[in-house]
């Protein structure tokens, strides 16, 4: 498994992805989220909630 990247020009801005994140990895900038290498966990948990499909793994 990889680190999940989220692809700025998809990123809506909606904010899901940080609350069903487990390990608060997922923070906002400049209303685009952003995951922390140093705390993602790669449960993949932001990837299946992302409802614009902005957030894939890279294998």
């Amino acid at each position: 498994m990889a680190i999940p990247k989220v692809n700025k020009d998809e990123c809506t801005g909606c904010e899901e992805c940080v609350e069903e994140c487990p390990a608060d990895a997922i923070s906002m900038a400049n209303e685009v989220a952003v995951i922390s290498q140093d705390d993602c966990t790669e449960c993949s948990a932001c990837v299946d909630t992302c409802p614009a499909e902005a957030i894939i793994e890279e294998g």
